[in-house]
Order: structure tokens, then C-alpha cells, then sequence
């Protein structure tokens, strides 16, 4: 297969994936309740599209808004702490940086950098069973978030920070 070839299949294969998670999102919001507006379909298609982003709510609002020119910054902010709320993506506080908001719901570490902001996800090799914590400890896990800080591979090159421990 030549690359040419290749790259048109990758970027046919992503759209489909892209178009699966969107309606796998529309049931769950038709299974909570929640109406299907263009303001949150916007909100939604740029997630999708800016997943590996970890966007802010910012960067959501200004890519929406391309999709759909009566969205509001208030709207975006609501429709992000609504699929928040209702578990179909999370949300990332911080202290000293934008809240960000991610699609990856499954156990995994965000490496934070420290130069960029930019946040990678990182399958956790191993998991914890929730379970046995809850009947060893009696603490009832509701959610977990682990993370990483340091330099990602293009801040430690371009500001000659050497690797790891």
C-alpha cells in the first residue's frame, strides 16, 4: 500500500471512529435526559475532534463557534459541566492553569508539562481493584485522576532539559 494510500485510509478510518463516539454520546445524552441542541453538537464535534488536546474550555468555545455562530461562551461552559456532570467526559481542575476537559474515561495517568500545558494520556500498565479497596479500607472509590509533571519530548529539546531520573 503506498502512503499516499495509507494516509487516505487512516483519515477514513478516524472519521468513522469520530462518527461512533458522536453518537455514542448523543444515546447517552438521550439516555439522561438531555437535549440534543447544535450549540452542544458543536461542543461535542470539537471535543471529539481535539480529544488528544485535553481542550480548555476556551479553545472549545472559539472552535465551536466556527460550527455554530450563536454560541455563546456561557453555552459552552454549561454544556462542558453538563457532560461532565453526567460522567460522559471529565473534568481536569487546576490551581495555576485552565481547567481542561478530556473524553478518555478509562484509567490512565495525564502527563502534565510543565513548559507547554500540553497533556498526554498514559495507559497505567497496572490497575487498582476498586473493589477490594472499598472492602479492605471501607472508603468508597468514586473516581480516580493520576498525573505525571514534568517535560514533554519537544520542551525538554528545545530547552535542553535532560530525560528522566
Amino acid at each position: 500500500m503506498s502512503g499516499t494510500l495509507l494516509y487516505s485510509f487512516i483519515i477514513r478510518i478516524g472519521s468513522y471512529l469520530n462518527k461512533i463516539m458522536k453518537s455514542s454520546i448523543i444515546k447517552q445524552l438521550k439516555e439522561r435526559g438531555l437535549k440534543i441542541t447544535p450549540q452542544r453538537l458543536a461542543v461535542i464535534e470539537v471535543l471529539i475532534e481535539e480529544k488528544d488536546l485535553h481542550p480548555g474550555a476556551r479553545l472549545v468555545y472559539e472552535e465551536a463557534k466556527k460550527k455554530k455562530k450563536s454560541l455563546s461562551l456561557s453555552t459552552t461552559y454549561t454544556t462542558l459541566n453538563e457532560l461532565s456532570r453526567h460522567g460522559i467526559i471529565k473534568t481536569l481542575q487546576f490551581d495555576e492553569m485552565e481547567n481542561r476537559y478530556e473524553m478518555n474515561l478509562e484509567e490512565h495517568i495525564n502527563l502534565i508539562c510543565n513548559g507547554c500545558k500540553k497533556i498526554l494520556d498514559y495507559k497505567v500498565p497496572i490497575t487498582i481493584d476498586q473493589e477490594e479497596t472499598t472492602k479492605k479500607t471501607g472508603f468508597s472509590v468514586t473516581g480516580t485522576r493520576l498525573e505525571y509533571y514534568g517535560y514533554c519530548r519537544e520542551c525538554r529539546e528545545n530547552k535542553g532539559i535532560k530525560g528522566g531520573p
